[in-house]
């Protein structure tokens, strides 16, 4: 029984990846870090040691290990936030496993079943797991600004008005605007990487693993929600310089009222 339990372990790879940051400077960290690099690219690197653990790291915040501990992972991912831009105060974790002691490929809710294994497969998994962990990141920015702004949708429902300033809406106009830009920049992380376009078997596995993680279903309802916000903030910002119009109407009629009693006044006396 023992036996078993230990081929088990030795043929099965859990991949664990972690959003931690809006950003990281891959350059930078290539520059200290020592292990053996296997893949780089301006927008990812790949690691892989003595011990046989692979360490991948993507420009747009997500670390991904294969065979570390969690002591060795948190120590890796605190040194990596010195190297990064908007740290998320809570990260994100996604976890996945491979097995590859089979005889038939297989995929499922959480695990791959593969019959062959090299980086290139191994890196791809890693790819599809970051891409998963990058989408749970940018779906959650999507629905915190989507109940921001049905809170204002429901003070029109309750009072017919919007109580919020131009400068107040001009701000969260710039905030939805730099999540949408900032998915918009990343939008490469959908990409299936070149070796898909050589190697059919590696194409299979990713076609296998985007339809798994439900990749292009995701970045739908993220698109869709974001275009629900920006047609909230159009109007938002139609009914605020209405009503700044009707304002600037208001004073040009007390202007012209007042000089209308001053001409009277002058006349009079």
């Amino acid at each position: 029984m023992v036996t078993i339990f230990i081929r088990y372990q030795l043929n099965m790879k859990k991949v664990i990846a972690f959003q931690i940051a809006e950003f990281i400077d891959i350059k930078i960290f290539r520059r200290k870090y020592t292990d053996n690099e296997v893949y780089y690219s301006s927008a990812e690197v790949l690691y892989v040691n003595q011990q046989n653990q692979y360490l991948y790291i993507l420009a747009y915040g997500v670390v991904c290990f294969i065979g570390y501990d969690e002591v060795k992972m948190t120590e890796i991912i605190d040194y990596i936030k010195s190297l990064s831009k908007n740290i998320l105060n809570e990260k994100l974790r996604e976890e996945f496993i491979i097995h590859t002691d089979t005889q038939k490929d297989a995929l499922y809710y959480n695990e791959i079943h593969i019959t062959k294994q090299d980086e290139k497969i191994l890196r791809l998994i890693m790819l599809n797991v970051a891409q998963s962990v990058a989408l749970d990141y940018f779906s959650n920015q999507a629905e915190e600004l989507l109940e921001e702004t049905t809170k204002f949708t429901l003070q029109l429902e309750k009072y017919g008005k919007l109580k919020i300033s131009i400068n107040t809406l001009k701000k969260f106009i710039g905030k939805v605007l730099n999540v949408k830009n900032r998915i918009a920049n990343n939008l490469y992380i959908l990409d299936s990487p070149e070796e898909t376009w050589e190697d059919e078997y590696i194409d299979k596995i990713d076609e296998g693993l985007r339809k798994t993680f439900d990749v292009k279903v995701r970045f739908r309802e993220i698109d869709y929600q974001l275009q629900i916000i920006k047609n909230n903030l159009d109007l938002f910002k139609d009914i605020v310089q209405h009503r700044n119009s009707n304002f600037l109407e208001w004073i040009i009629i007390i202007l012209i009222l007042v000089e209308v009693v001053n001409m009277f006044i002058e006349k009079l006396f």
